[in-house]
């Protein structure tokens, strides 16, 4: 018997990361009027953003169906395995409350945890990556929902994005706030905390927010393994991980790229860090 680890796509991991850790990545849906696609599976990332920005309309998302975690829960049950499945925060997405539905339809005394990570993109990711580890080595699934539960306020995750456009188009501010920040070439950035998503502050500039990126990271405590996430600029994601690596020599610094799913709210351009600090 092993621990297997479930997330979803919104977790945003390396293809390659996953598929050596052995993690599997429920996809969520996103739908452009009659089109439907999961989300890095039917759709890529940087299909999608081409997509987006032709689009005259929002594309619109959603969760998986019970079904589709209770099919994948029976599957690993069925070899033999316990199963800890790690979502995005309940407060972002119907995610969680749909795995939680597909675990209450097995059968009684199923070894299946669902987690509610209260983080979302690399947050949710790195949290993933560190219960892969574990289960890697041996550990059990109760030892494995400790883990996660205790580093989960060790979490932190910032954004810097490009364009209000998106926000604007989500209903996440209003249309004044768009045309002012348009005309001004604001930069808002956010933190995501408590499961939610809060502003942080505004910059005049991408540099000034790639800067300020930096800076958080500089200013955090002792990070044990980082993530710099993009939707369009692969080439701001390098710099930001060279500069990254240098204020954090010998750790783990992902480089990884936006969702369709989370890149329906976020627009292109933005750029993030996700990262985990030592307890």
């Amino acid at each position: 018997m092993a621990l297997k680890i479930v997330t979803d796509s919104t977790a945003d991991l390396p293809r390659d990361l996953a598929r050596q850790l052995d993690i599997r990545v429920v996809p969520l849906t996103v739908r452009f009027g009659t089109e439907t696609y999961l989300d890095g599976v039917q759709l890529s990332a940087d299909e999608f953003f081409r997509k987006l920005v032709q689009s005259p309309v929002l594309p619109t998302t959603a969760a998986p169906g019970p079904g589709v975690f209770s099919e994948l829960y029976n599957y690993l049950l069925d070899q033999g395995h316990e199963v800890l499945s790690m979502h995005i925060s309940s407060k972002l997405s119907a995610t969680f409350g749909s795995a939680v539905a597909g675990k209450n339809n097995l059968s009684a005394g199923s070894k299946v945890e669902v987690v509610d990570t209260m983080s979302v993109s690399m947050g949710l990711g790195l949290l993933a990556l560190q219960a892969a580890r574990v289960a890697v080595e041996g550990a059990t699934l109760a030892e494995a929902v400790e883990l996660v539960k205790r580093k989960m306020p060790a979490v932190k995750l910032y954004g810097a994005f490009d364009t209000l456009e998106y926000l604007y188009k989500g209903g996440r501010i209003g249309r004044a706030q768009a045309l002012l920040g348009s005309m001004l070439n604001l930069k808002p950035m956010i933190v995501v905390r408590d499961g939610e998503v809060h502003p942080l502050e505004r910059v005049r500039t991408r540099a000034k927010a790639v800067a300020r990126l930096r800076q958080l990271v500089e200013n955090s405590k002792d990070p044990e393994e980082l993530a710099v996430i993009h939707a369009t600029t692969p080439d701001d994601m390098e710099d930001l991980s060279k500069q990254v690596e240098k204020l954090v020599p010998g750790k783990r610094v992902h480089r990884t790229q936006f969702g369709p799913v989370l890149g329906t709210y976020t627009g292109p351009g933005i750029l993030a860090v996700g990262l985990l600090e030592r307890l």
